[in-house]
């Protein structure tokens, strides 16, 4: 068996709402009970006359962080689009900092009891980063329950890759942590903005006004920021089939060439694993989904999930 932890600090920098036609898109927020006292924040847009996708976000992040022109995008090509906030994040239920009471197989369960409560029978999972990793978790352990997986900046299951590592400097900006005033609103901000920035690659200038709007909606929707990164301690002991070379239905890599918290390497490693696997670099991007990806983003997506009825 194989024990695997995950580092926290995986924010995204999501762009603006893409623009769309007159008729807004309908979505509703639904609390779902995934396990006892454990409650999960929902949100479904579009109408599921394709099927349904659900988005799981990465490590320390809810679903504020999927970029708002995706969300529009999936639901308007005739999907059910499912967001949601981790256990410890947004509006879902929140343990003390330091207070972990799941693993990563809950995390993992949490998918398919989401789609318990929407009652859908198998849906199309799009995971960055930790939800990608928690989402081929799914897939091994819930096969008749996924369609396609799509992997957005995420790591293989199970397997070990030749990579850069993360980058040091968040190692440096997270040991900033213990002197950190969580109480502090502004302080809190500078900190995930900094953390936001160093997620970010080169294509393009970091826009450091739309990550603070995205930081803020996220401070004013937990209770507990600190609590998020509870996920620095998630762990779980793999099974030898809970493997990336095992998955087989359609998968989907989207990797930036210049992600700084889990190399592309891992996207290579992945594509090299998963028989049929389709991988996207996008060029000089870091661990982020900018506005301007969006639109190929969503058409390979869509592109997978139509091939895998």
């Amino acid at each position: 068996m194989r024990r695997r932890s995950f580092m926290a600090g995986a924010l995204v920098l999501g762009g603006l709402p893409l623009a769309h036609g007159d008729e807004a898109i309908q979505s509703q927020t639904t609390q779902v009970r995934v396990a006892d006292g454990v409650t999960l924040a929902t949100k479904a847009t579009g109408q599921p006359q394709l099927g349904t996708i659900l988005l799981a976000m990465g490590s320390t992040a809810s679903m504020v962080w999927w970029p708002e022109g995706m969300v529009t995008g999936l639901a308007e090509a005739g999907y059910r689009v499912i967001q949601f906030d981790h256990r410890d994040t947004g509006q879902s239920t929140t343990n003390a900092p330091g207070d972990l009471q799941y693993d990563i197989f809950d995390l993992a369960a949490d998918l398919i009891a989401i789609l318990d409560a929407y009652e859908v029978e198998a849906a199309h999972l799009v995971g960055m980063s930790l939800g990608g990793y928690v989402a081929q978790i799914a897939a091994l352990t819930h096969r008749e329950r996924v369609l396609s997986l799509t992997l957005i900046a995420s790591e293989p299951l199970g397997m070990p890759y030749q990579g850069e590592g993360i980058d040091p400097r968040f190692m440096d900006h997270f040991a900033t942590m213990a002197e950190l005033d969580w109480s502090d609103h502004a302080a809190v901000g500078q900190f995930m903005l900094r953390v936001a920035e160093l997620s970010a690659g080169s294509a393009v200038p970091f826009d450091r006004e739309a990550a603070q709007r995205r930081i803020e909606r996220e401070l004013h929707r937990t209770s507990s920021m600190q609590s998020a990164f509870n996920h620095a301690m998630v762990t779980g002991d793999l099974e030898p089939h809970l493997n990336a070379s095992n998955l087989d239905l359609p998968v989907l890599l989207i990797h930036g060439s210049e992600d700084p918290i889990i190399s592309v390497a891992a996207a290579h490693a992945s594509a090299t694993a998963i028989t049929g696997s389709q991988l996207l670099l996008l060029d000089r991007r870091g661990h982020e989904l900018l506005e301007q990806d969006i639109p190929s983003v969503v058409e390979v997506i869509l592109s997978l999930a139509g091939r895998s009825k």
